[in-house]
């Protein structure tokens, strides 16, 4: 008997999916385990396996088309099979998005020639009226058609400098169009022809691009966050002149290159250890204090942002943290993290130091209380009291705070930590 193939919900935030590809046409023999298609989700593209046998008989949504989940994606069943009846016992979802796909399709082509094509003005120009005898405006003694007066006027040409060869010596469209500065010099004119400026100088152009699953998600999370949540901030500038020294150090022996941003996660987790109110949850009734520490890492991506999550920060050593971050930022930029590996945070920071930006704020990404964006290391001159001029590099981060679960001392006292963990980091492996 066939069998209806539907989109799963392939995340706890996931709404609806994209299909990207399909790996099997109607037809095709399918076996349970083998690749139907990959889908784009609100995280990640993923592949889609198939659990039933038999053969490909429909295809509910075409490549690049979005489904709900639990929408109709394909039937599999005996070669030959009347599927049909599936389709309308309570799983027409599919077909029926794809049906309202088309025509917007079908709408967009029509417009589009009427949108390029702008023939009026030339139209405007081609008519014969400009062969008519009445003269209109400037000097009753100069003859010249209300066509030719108007493009000279707009190509800032002396109209006394026009020639006419029309009935009567009257100035028609193509003295003004065959008409040649260098006539004005001949005649002894000492006035240059007033400069005109182009009126178009460009052309308006736009590109509509469809918003692709992560960004609907990232914006629905974002703007609750940011409209549910009450955020502060706390701003605290951090020398790094140790932290420098300290790193210089530790790559020398380190397997793996350790960057400020491993430092950044090993002084945040040695920092919530010991404020764990920072590293907590509003869930509505309750607030959640984690004993664990798994912090979130926003790492850039071409269509948003994805927060692959360290685990057990705190327990792990620098060269561990960097080799996972390097394996996590790479897995996110080509869209291949795993559900596992993108939840579970309890704290997020967020690093654009790599961009040159100095200071700023993050929005808290739930369900966190909390989230820290990481500004570049800037050199600064300071006098110290005997007078004496000295750099000092200079970090500043930024903590943003859920008013509901973490008060402003609070912040404050993780923020303190934070900073003397950074500014002396041999503290923190000990």
């Amino acid at each position: 008997m066939a069998e209806v193939i539907r989109m799963p919900r392939m995340s706890d935030t996931m709404e609806e999916g994209v299909i990207v590809a399909w790996h099997k046409k109607i037809g095709d023999t399918v076996k349970s385990g083998d690749l139907l298609a990959e889908v784009e989700t609100d995280k990640a593209t993923m592949e889609l396996e198939s659990y039933q046998e038999g053969v490909l008989l429909y295809i509910g949504v075409e490549a690049g088309k979005a489904v709900q989940v639990n929408g109709i994606l394909a039937i599999v069943g005996k070669k030959g099979e009347d599927y049909k009846p599936l389709l309308t016992e309570g799983g027409g979802e599919a077909p029926k998005e794809a049906a309202k796909d088309e025509p917007k399709k079908e709408e967009k082509t029509e417009a589009a020639p009427v949108a390029e094509a702008k023939p009026e003005p030339k139209e405007v120009e081609a008519q014969p009226e400009p062969k008519q005898t009445e003269d209109k405006g400037g000097d009753s003694r100069l003859k010249i058609s209300p066509l030719a007066r108007k493009i000279a006027e707009e190509k800032g040409i002396d109209l006394n400098a026009l020639k006419g060869s029309g009935d009567e010596g009257r100035i028609v469209k193509r003295d003004v169009d065959e008409y040649k500065p260098t006539e004005q010099k001949a005649e002894g004119k000492t006035a240059a022809a007033p400069i005109q400026l182009p009126k178009v100088v460009g052309e308006e152009s736009y590109e509509e691009v469809t918003v692709s699953q992560m960004r609907k998600t990232i914006a629905k999370r974002l703007s609750e966050s940011l409209y549910t949540a009450p955020h502060f901030y706390l701003t605290m500038e951090i020398n790094m002149d140790k932290a420098m020294v300290a790193r210089e150090g530790m790559n020398a022996f380190s397997p793996v290159k350790i960057s400020f941003n491993d430092l950044v996660l090993k002084a945040a987790a040695a920092a919530l250890r010991r404020h764990p109110k920072v590293n907590s949850s509003w869930l509505g009734d309750k607030i959640r204090y984690n004993h664990h520490i798994h912090i979130g890492v926003a790492v850039a991506v071409e269509e948003g942002l994805l927060v692959p999550v360290i685990r057990f920060v705190d327990n792990k050593s620098l060269s561990h943290i960097a080799s996972e971050v390097r394996d996590l930022a790479g897995k996110a930029k080509d869209k291949k993290l795993s559900l596992d590996e993108m939840k579970g945070n309890t704290f997020t920071i967020s690093n654009l130091g790599m961009f040159g930006i100095e200071e700023y704020t993050a929005i808290i990404n739930p369900p966190d209380a909390c989230i820290m964006a990481i500004g570049g290391i800037n050199k600064r001159l300071v006098m110290d009291d005997d007078g004496t001029l000295r750099n000092e590099n200079i970090m500043k981060v930024t903590l943003s705070c859920d008013h509901r679960v973490v008060d402003g001392a609070t912040g404050a006292q993780f923020l303190q930590t934070f900073k003397s963990l950074l500014e002396d980091p041999v503290r923190m492996l000990v």
